[in-house]
């Protein structure tokens, strides 16, 4: 029950952000960094439009108030962003022309093989007006007629804005969770992320006892982990352990494990052995990588992130157009992926490296740790704990144990407190 109703309050939150037109900056991301603010303490910063960050350059603030386009012979708008906001191409420069058809096709954009779909475009760097139309849409439009291009838009000096949030814990090293917020109305590509991230935040907001530090960072993808990085990399640098890219974590259709650069990180063990024991999932390769963990784990940056997804980013139908919507993310799809998340973290929070503290096998009848008549069936009820013992030489870490002796590492816990508080075993530093 528990189960079901934060699925439904994650889609409640998902249709309050999906109506705001997003992009890299703009009053679009202040709104929606505003509205996840109300559920977690977000503390959001403003970079200047021009501001060098590594080998790029924070562009200008884009927003946009109307834009349209009327067919003159019948003085109806054909293409109207209120309707969509992806209807106009990201970072449209204003206009305000009568065009031919010739001219305007220049200018469209549509899919064919999906014709219901009205298509995800932008041009960040370059000059370019542009809309995006329905292929059915598109081919209803009268091309002997003139158009009236009309964008209310506006490319200004300004700001790129982020949030993030610092969940304090024991320890001054950091678990690194990122989530971008830069995409207009589409649910998994977009909203499925911050959504995540920000429930997953709750969670942890609400335990008396953490470990490590949280960082949990809400930007515009590419140029917002790119200017996050470049003002907070030396830090990131001495005090992240792990973490993971949030992105496209909202339908059912599968798992994804997409790794760090070598695949070979805390982060990465985790994601691996929760996905093994929890799900079926596709596991790919960095060469596969297409969001934040391109900067991440880039190289000179090298910090040990890592993404498990749903379908990934790229690889399902519906990505980068108007068809990703509240039919593909489901309360399901939201509350499985927080679930898995929140596993990751436990076993971040749990994992040590054990070493017995005696020499051969040790007694565990004489501290009431094993049954005191030995049959097959007792046997069997503490297998898994000698299998434990058996490699916990101080070499091994949790997971590396768990791994070997093929069982999750929840199941372990109910004789790992026993073992400790007995004396059996040690937390190697």
């Amino acid at each position: 029950m528990i189960f079901k109703l934060r699925g439904a309050m994650m889609i409640e939150l998902c249709k309050e952000l999906f109506p705001i037109n997003r992009s890299i900056t703009g009053e679009g991301v202040r709104t929606s960094l505003k509205i996840l603010q109300k559920r977690i303490p977000l503390e959001i910063h403003e970079v200047p439009s021009g501001t060098k960050v590594f080998d790029w350059t924070v562009p200008k603030e884009w927003n946009v108030s109307e834009a349209y386009v009327i067919d003159l012979k019948s003085g109806k708008r054909i293409i109207d962003f209120k309707n969509h906001n992806l209807h106009l191409v990201g970072y449209s420069i204003p206009m305000d022309t009568v065009v031919s058809w010739e001219e305007l096709n220049k200018h469209l954009f549509t899919i064919e093989e999906q014709p219901t779909a009205i298509p995800y475009i932008t041009s960040y760097y370059r000059e370019f007006w542009g809309f995006c139309v329905a292929y059915n849409e598109y081919q209803q439009i009268d091309r002997t007629s003139s158009f009236h291009v009309v964008i209310k838009s506006e490319l200004k000096d300004g700001h790129l804005t982020y949030a993030d949030l610092i969940i304090p814990g024991e320890t001054e090293k950091e678990i690194f969770i990122s989530t971008y917020v830069c995409h207009p109305s589409m649910v998994n590509n977009e909203l499925s992320g911050p959504v995540v991230a920000t429930f997953l935040a709750e969670w942890l907001l609400k335990k008396e006892k953490r470990r490590y530090t949280y960082r949990f960072v809400f930007i515009p993808e590419t140029i917002g982990s790119i200017t996050y990085l470049h003002h907070n990399l030396g830090l990131l640098k001495e005090r992240v352990v792990g973490g993971y890219n949030l992105s496209c974590v909202g339908d059912e259709r599968t798992f994804s494990y997409l790794p760090s650069r070598y695949g070979n990180t805390l982060s990465d063990k985790i994601a691996l052995h929760v996905l093994s024991n929890t799900a079926t999932f596709r596991k790919y390769t960095f060469l596969d990588r297409g969001s934040d963990e391109r900067q991440y784990c880039a190289p000179g940056v090298d910090l040990p992130i890592c993404s498990i997804l749903r379908t990934k980013f790229g690889d399902y139908p519906e990505y980068h157009t108007s068809l990703d919507n509240f039919d593909l993310v489901t309360e399901k799809g939201l509350s499985g992926t927080l679930e898995v998340y929140k596993k990751c973290i436990e076993l971040f929070e749990l994992n040590f490296t054990p070493k017995v503290k005696v020499l051969g096998e040790p007694q565990l009848g004489k501290r009431g740790l094993y049954p005191t008549i030995s049959t097959k069936a007792t046997g069997a009820t503490v297998r898994n704990m000698m299998n434990f013992i058996a490699y916990a030489d101080g070499t091994n870490d949790m997971i590396d144990i768990c791994n070997i002796i093929g069982v999750p590492y929840w199941d372990c816990e109910s004789f790992l407190q026993p073992l400790l508080e007995k004396d059996v075993l040690e937390v190697m530093a």
